[in-house]
């Protein structure tokens, strides 16, 4: 099988290999790394992996992108076993039966979210590349989080060694569990930063560093949020591993299987998206939004418009510009970098993206989509409690109720379910009181000390915090 290469959705960076897009992260010329060919699977081949365990499966799916040049079968087997190993379900992410429909729950790893899938993978990818030659041995972490992202990459790369992790949070805009889980790391190489403003602020001072040259290469830049390939990558593995598990009822073994994603940033249903090219048998793909719905917007009329930020109950959803869709808007364009670099000037500038016609019906026979605000997700969380004695996190309970919504309710639909409820019991208690036993590992983040420091939402604020902390350890690291 021929390398897969993978190109800027800008073109302004061409066939690069798998190990140069990950440490990379985001594109010199501000665009997103895709793939230049998408490997197939067969029907045969997918069938074969029908026994396979989770750890195994992964393994197939990622090595169609991961070539021996690149990383040696063995060590890809290592890295992805491990990372797998990390979560608390033999299945890793299970798929359950509720309701008539399934749900696939991808909250049993080490934060309680569906991102520590990607995140234990990336960071494990990380260290094998530094330790195989990459930028000398050292990179530092910049991320931004709406919630999730902060602690899944923390717990990725804590005492990872050469990597320093500095990650942005949105003050008072993130669960208390999500920004305890956080602050009580007290590994020397993380760093969590409150910012005045929102995720959006966050996720704009990251981008702004990567596209600020002389910073980018002092410090030797890298990447955890979804602009990472390596994220989007991981996440296909279990659209295969639901597809398998639900069609292992015989009576579905013929279906196509639909998915409900509750999203922000786009970035999980693009893996969905990705899978459904390489083969997999998918039905429907239904983006499920918040009261924050710039993509519910686009793909009902075509309109991607920035919106001020709405503070809601899944705060992990509250972004109004979702970075990882602009590599969905290079399909769109017919993979045409200069049409696509067209269309997020014109963004960039405007703050507005209108398409119309034949382009309008293409992203909407690709997705369809669903809108859930406060009183419709608290109404779903409660419905789910006392009629099936299950309980919802507020992101998870977004995409359930879409498929209500839309009269997709059956048993071959999968709605996933991004995080534990039990990271956000102020809004869950809203629904369900009393509301369940924690556990422990949730309950236990009250007694442990934290620490955090903060910035103004400033780039050159950022850049020198990120500098001190960096100089400081590697002082340390002399001594």
């Amino acid at each position: 099988m021929p390398s897969v290469t993978y190109s800027s959705t800008r073109g302004g960076q061409k066939n690069l290999d798998f190990r140069t897009v990950v440490m990379t992260g985001l594109a010199r010329d501000k665009g997103l790394f895709v793939p230049d060919a998408i490997p197939q699977v067969t029907k045969d081949e997918l069938e074969s992996w029908r026994t396979l365990k989770y750890p195994d499966l992964a393994v197939k799916v990622i090595s169609k992108f991961v070539q021996e040049d690149q990383v040696p079968a063995e060590k890809l087997e290592d890295i992805v076993k491990r990372s797998c190993a990390a979560f608390r379900h033999e299945d890793v992410t299970p798929v359950v039966s509720v309701g008539g429909h399934k749900i696939l729950e991808l909250f049993h790893g080490p934060t309680f979210a569906f991102k520590d899938v990607a995140l234990q993978m990336l960071g494990n990818f990380f260290e094998y590349f530094l330790e195989t030659g990459s930028n000398g041995g050292r990179l530092a972490v910049l991320g931004a989080t709406s919630g999730d992202t902060g602690s899944a990459a923390i717990y990725g790369l804590r005492g990872k060694k050469g990597i320093d992790c500095i990650i942005l949070f949105p003050r008072g805009r993130v669960s208390p569990i999500q920004e305890r889980q956080m602050t009580t790391v007290q590994d020397s190489n993380i760093h969590c930063v409150a910012i005045e403003g929102t995720f959006d602020d966050c996720q704009d001072l990251v981008k702004a560093s990567f596209n600020s040259p002389e910073f980018r290469e002092r410090v030797k830049l890298g990447a955890v949020n979804s602009i990472n390939w390596c994220r989007v990558l991981a996440q296909t593995t279990y659209y295969f591993w639901s597809y398998l598990r639900v069609t292992d009822d015989v009576a579905l073994r013929e279906a196509k299987v639909s998915f409900s994603v509750p999203t922000g940033n786009f970035g999980d249903i693009l893996a969905g998206f990705y899978s459904k090219q390489m083969g997999l048998p998918v039905g429907k793909l239904l983006v499920a939004t918040n009261e924050n719905d710039i993509l519910h917007r686009f793909f009902t009329k075509g309109e991607y418009h920035r919106e001020p930020i709405a503070k809601s109950i899944s705060p992990s959803m509250d972004i109004c510009v979702s970075s990882n869709f602009e590599r969905y808007l290079f399909f769109l364009a017919g993979n045409d970098s200069s049409k696509l670099a067209e269309w997020m000037n014109t963004f960039e500038e405007t703050k507005k993206l209108t398409i119309t016609g034949d382009l309008l019906e293409q992203a909407q026979s690709d997705f369809s989509s669903a809108r859930a605000d406060t009183k419709m997700t608290l109404e779903t969380i409660r419905n789910y409690s006392e009629n099936y004695g299950y309980v919802l996190c507020p992101h998870a309970a977004v995409g359930v109720n879409a498929i209500h919504q839309t009269g997709d309710v059956h048993e071959s639909m999968v709605s996933l379910a991004t995080a534990h409820e039990g990271k956000f019991p102020s809004a869950v208690k809203q629904a369900v009181d009393p509301l369940p036993t924690p556990p422990e590992q949730l309950a236990n983040l009250l007694d442990l000390p934290t620490r955090v420091s903060e910035c103004p939402n400033d780039l050159e604020a950022v850049q020198e915090f990120m500098q001190q902390r960096i100089d400081e350890r590697i002082a340390a690291e002399t001594l």
